[in-house]
């Protein structure tokens, strides 16, 4: 059972990793040990972050076992000084709350980042069921869609798998022996260093860079196995880095949410219809399922900005409308998730799609090795390949430029997609609304001149009659048809919106990581200026730290090429309607026109 704990006063964030909380509301924690005074857990709205420990009454229960290491979601993205320590607003009860404790002091040792994803509170699908079932069946080879051989010693012991280590280990042999281009190995054992001086740690241990394990990575913390399909390429493109093609592209359609049950009726759910075009082989997938796959993934991948998933909705998960509008989103997810040639190659993407929905068994060995990744945090940096010789090295400077060029763009595109979020939103409020009511209006006016008309018995007016009566119902259709609209034009603007404003929100993360490799960097060669450090070190750091710049150029590259494809997709398609809108409203027009011809 899953530890709980109920919020004693009012607490109010007031610094980025901190979350809110009210009085008698219950907590989900991720662990009951606190971290000098403060306590990480998930509110009732789905927050999650930190709060003081002393704020909070634990909720004794008998628990199943230790929750995994947590991930921090709620952490601060810019800057690389530590937090001021959090000011808790007084609550509102009459017995005063303890004060917080300040912040844990620098060099306090946290869980990695790379602990298992747990879905925010509020979903609306729950866990217990035999598809999560806590026992272990992982391990047999074949999840994951593919079987890769045992190895029983550290060197490998078959061809396809590399020990790649930013450590200074001498038994690992001179630079380059039995690596992959594009790793930075690290100096040989020989020689002693003329000085002791390091690279300093962050002070700030919530910082994404420290919790994404970049910061082990470039300081040489590093040591793993590769193996050549869990390598992520980076190649130079005519616009810079880029991440290599996917050789086998492929697309999957999302159809025909259904609603089922289980429990002989007692639980109902909704199920997705995906069909992948390489394999044609249709697989029925819950949302539950979409986002332990997200979880997974934007553990895994720190550089790499995952798509959100459509948001949650605890209440009238079964409406026609929400379902529709949410596998609209799925459908947006699924398409760039299939676009991006690292995600769409990932194993756990591929077994997501590809095993069977009957396939119990197989199923939970693929999640159980997903789960046991090994290539996470500091080690995911081992994966990627850079390009190496003459001409692929990067300007650190430059790279700075570009990306504090690309920080600006996704600010200033953020802004502009929140604004015409809101007017797209608010139009569509008064096409289905108020454009309705008023054309409608005008055609119940209309009728009542045409009844007026119609106590007149003469036969030469019957024509003006009938015509101004059809007049009538022309703009009671145009009305309808302004309130259907939106579902043609409109709503796909703001889905896709949706869906950038969720890669907007990824950016900062990956950015800061970026950040924090090159201050490594110049704190490095300020060492090697003043003799503190050796020159073969500091060039290890900036090696490591050109690994992550070439990922992060690559996403960027990835990002806008995405970008121009969908707004111009999109762009055309909203117009298109909006011609074939305004073609419909002038043939209702032109036809009560005719009308009048006969008269």
């Amino acid at each position: 059972m899953a530890l709980r704990a109920r919020a004693l006063y009012d607490f109010r964030s007031e610094n980025p990793g901190e979350i809110s909380l009210r009085e008698h509301e219950v907590l989900s924690l991720c662990s009951e040990q606190d971290i000098e005074g403060w306590l990480e857990g998930v509110n009732s709205r789905g927050d999650r972050g930190l709060f003081p420990a002393s704020y909070v009454q634990v909720i004794r229960a008998p628990a199943a076992e230790p929750p995994p290491p947590a991930r921090y979601a709620n952490v601060p993205v810019g800057g690389f000084e530590p937090l001021p320590p959090p000011a808790a607003f007084k609550p509102a009860a009459q017995q005063p709350p303890p004060e917080p404790f300040p912040p844990p002091p620098a060099g306090y040792p946290f869980p990695p980042y790379g602990g298992s994803y747990q879905p925010s509170q509020g979903s609306d699908d729950d866990w217990d069921d035999d598809w999560d079932d806590s026992s272990t069946v992982a391990d047999e080879p074949g999840a994951l869609g593919s079987s890769y051989p045992d190895y029983e010693a550290a060197g490998g012991g078959a061809s396809g798998r590399y020990r790649l280590s930013t450590r200074s280990e001498p038994s690992l042999g001179p630079r380059g022996a039995g690596h992959p281009p594009g790793h930075p190995h690290p100096p040989g054992g020989g020689g002693a260093a003329k000085s002791s001086a390091t690279v300093s740690r962050n002070l700030n241990r919530f910082s994404t860079f420290v919790k994404s394990g970049g910061e082990a990575f470039v300081l040489g913390e590093a040591s793993g196995f590769v193996k050549d399909g869990d390598k992520l390429c980076v190649v130079l493109g005519p616009r810079g880095p880029e991440w290599q093609e996917n050789p086998y592209p492929f697309q999957c359609s999302i159809e025909d949410p259904t609603k089922q049950t289980k429990f002989k009726g007692m639980k109902s759910y909704i199920a997705y219809k995906l069909v992948p075009s390489h394999t044609g082989q249709q697989v029925h997938r819950r949302y539950k399922h979409f986002d332990w796959l997200y979880g997974r993934l934007a553990e895994k991948f720190p550089v790499i900005s995952v798509p959100h998933l459509p948001e949650k909705q605890a209440t009238g998960r079964f409406e026609e409308d929400f379902i529709s509008k949410r596998r609209k989103g799925l459908a947006w997810w699924m398409d760039h998730m299939c676009s991006h040639p690292v995600l769409a190659q990932c194993d756990a993407f591929q077994h997501f799609l590809t095993c069977p929905s009957t396939d119990e068994k197989a199923w939970k060995q693929g999640k159980r090795k997903a789960e046991k990744d090994e290539m996470v945090g500091a080690n995911f940096f081992l994966t990627i390949s850079v390009p190496t010789g003459p001409g692929a090295s990067l300007d650190l400077q430059e790279v700075e430029s570009q990306v504090d060029g690309f920080k600006a763009f996704t600010k200033k595109m953020d802004e502009s997609a929140l604004q015409l979020n809101h007017t797209a939103n608010e139009f569509a409020r008064k096409q289905v609304t108020g454009f309705k009511k008023e054309y409608q209006k005008v055609g119940h006016s209309f009728k009542c001149l045409s009844q007026a008309f119609e106590l007149d018995q003469q036969a030469f007016s019957a024509g003006l009659n009938q015509a101004i009566a059809f007049t009538a119902k022309a703009y009671d259709a145009i009305g309808d048809l302004f309130a259907d609209q939106p579902r043609q034009d409109l709503d796909a603007v703001m889905d896709l919106l949706a869906l950038y404003q969720g890669h907007l929100a990824n950016f900062p993360d990956i950015i800061h990581v970026q950040k924090g490799a090159l201050t490594k960097v110049k704190e490095s060669k300020r060492h090697v200026e003043e003799g503190k450090m050796e020159l073969q070190k500091a060039e290890g750091i900036q090696e490591r730290c050109n690994i992550i710049s070439f990922a992060t150029l690559a996403e960027i590259n990835h990002f806008h090429k995405i970008r121009v494809r969908d707004f111009k997709s999109q762009m055309q398609h909203f117009l298109q309607q909006q011609i074939l809108f305004f073609q419909k409203v002038t043939q209702k027009l032109e036809e009560a026109l005719h009308k009048y011809d006969s008269v």
